[in-house]
């Protein structure tokens, strides 16, 4: 299993928990939630998910 690190803003972070507990979802899916357009576009959110998805391929990638 890989394991991955992320740095994330403590404020950003305590929004987005706050918000999940309001809305009653885990946090992965109140970020899901925000990326899918479910809220105002996050830049960060975005920036993010590139980072993630890059790693992946990246990963997949060297695995071959």
């Amino acid at each position: 299993m890989t394991r991955v690190t992320l740095e994330i803003d403590t404020q950003l972070y305590r929004m987005l928990k706050a918000s999940a507990e309001t809305n009653h979802v885990s946090l992965e899916e109140e970020c899901c939630r925000r990326l899918s357009g479910g809220e105002r576009r996050s830049r960060y959110l975005q920036a993010l998910l590139a980072e993630l998805r890059a790693e992946d391929e990246q990963r997949r990638a060297n695995s071959r």
